[in-house]
């Protein structure tokens, strides 16, 4: 009789995932240790499985709250982890990294301004450096404040009053340039914060000017375009 022969085909560790073959490594990185389930089940996502959420998503999980929702695509999940992991080693922190490299404030960072938005010098817009998974005409920038955008201590969410200026800045800022319905803005709760020691909020734009982006960002370019990971 003839023998039969069997090719078994192991799964790949996680760490293999999007990975070209000659960049593998026998052993998980320690960028990607103590993953959370939902990192570590986009990092084990290859690429072609990942699909982009759309505008309606987006404005869909703004509306209920459901940020924790959002997510990367796979293998920029991977070099997000990867960078901030260098980040925290040559600058101490992401906030360090992000108040000097990003920002260029000076710490301790204090308003010129008496009330919220009241001076052009407290805010500045970016790029978000590293953006979620999205239709790639969405563009999502970050609003920095050196201002404290007030929550209530009893739910973590923003007062009413903190909303509404921060709405009064997008409609002026955004609104005014753009339809009402390609606009939205959220406000990450405290559990979700990458960054938690600089105030700042989400502005998420559907499909804008490019020219308009450049203006309103300084001619930002996220890490995202430029980091070698």
């Amino acid at each position: 009789m003839g023998s039969l022969s069997v090719t078994i085909t192991l799964p790949l560790p996680f760490w293999h995932v999007n990975v070209p073959e000659h960049a593998r490594t026998p052993q998980c990185p320690p960028f990607l240790l103590d993953l959370s389930p939902k990192d570590l089940r986009t990092v084990s996502t290859p690429d072609a499985d990942y699909r982009p959420q759309s505008w309606d998503d987006v404005c869909r999980l703004i509306r209920a709250n459901s940020l924790e929702r959002f997510q990367r695509v796979p293998s920029h999940l991977r070099r997000y982890k990867a960078f901030t992991y260098r980040l925290a080693r040559t600058h101490g922190s992401i906030a360090n990294f992000v108040l000097r490299e990003r920002l260029r404030w000076d710490v301790p960072v204090v308003p010129r301004g008496n009330a919220p938005f009241q001076c052009d010098d407290d805010v500045k817009i970016l790029f978000n450096d590293w953006p979620y998974g999205l239709d790639k005409r969405i563009v999502h920038l970050v609003v920095w404040t050196k201002f404290e955008l007030k929550a209530s201590s009893a739910t973590g969410d923003l007062t009413d009053e903190a909303r509404k200026e921060i709405d009064d800045f997008v409609t002026k800022r955004f609104r005014s340039r753009m339809p009402d319905n390609q606009v939205v803005w959220f406000k990450n709760w405290a559990a979700l914060k990458s960054i938690h020691a600089v105030e700042h909020f989400h502005v998420m734009l559907f499909d804008p000017d490019p020219d308009f982006i450049r203006e309103v960002t300084n001619g930002d370019v996220p890490q995202c375009d430029k980091a070698d990971i």
